[in-house]
């Protein structure tokens, strides 16, 4: 197998309509996903409910997460992160509309 090369910054479209996800590495229990925002948010009946467990890092811009559980929402700035176990209902609440907000999720089974 070769190594694979890319930047986190690059080939960003302009306009956005919805989040751009991009599956960057995966592998048996993993997958990496590169998420670009642009403003973008979950809508407000909506949770996610994932089955695996997800580690989420910002590298630009900033983000708000909720949980459906009543914690305080997680705010996040570059160089942040969130571990979110699985089953733990979520949703993003804010992404920076000034800049685009790109995150590193790594998704995995515990």
């Amino acid at each position: 197998m070769k190594p694979s090369f890319g930047n986190l910054f690059a080939n960003i479209p302009d306009q956005l309509q919805d989040e751009l996800i991009e599956v960057i590495a995966e592998g048996k229990d993993l997958r990496v996903e590169r998420i670009v925002s642009d403003g973008h948010r979950s809508p407000d009946d909506f949770w996610y409910d994932q089955k695996e467990d997800e580690l989420v890092v910002l590298v630009s811009g900033c983000a708000e997460i909720d949980f459906e559980d009543s914690r305080k929402p997680v705010k996040l700035i570059p160089g942040q992160y969130v571990k979110i176990p699985a089953h733990v209902k979520h949703r993003v609440s804010r992404t920076d509309d000034t800049q685009r907000t790109i995150w590193l999720a790594v998704f995995f089974q515990s």
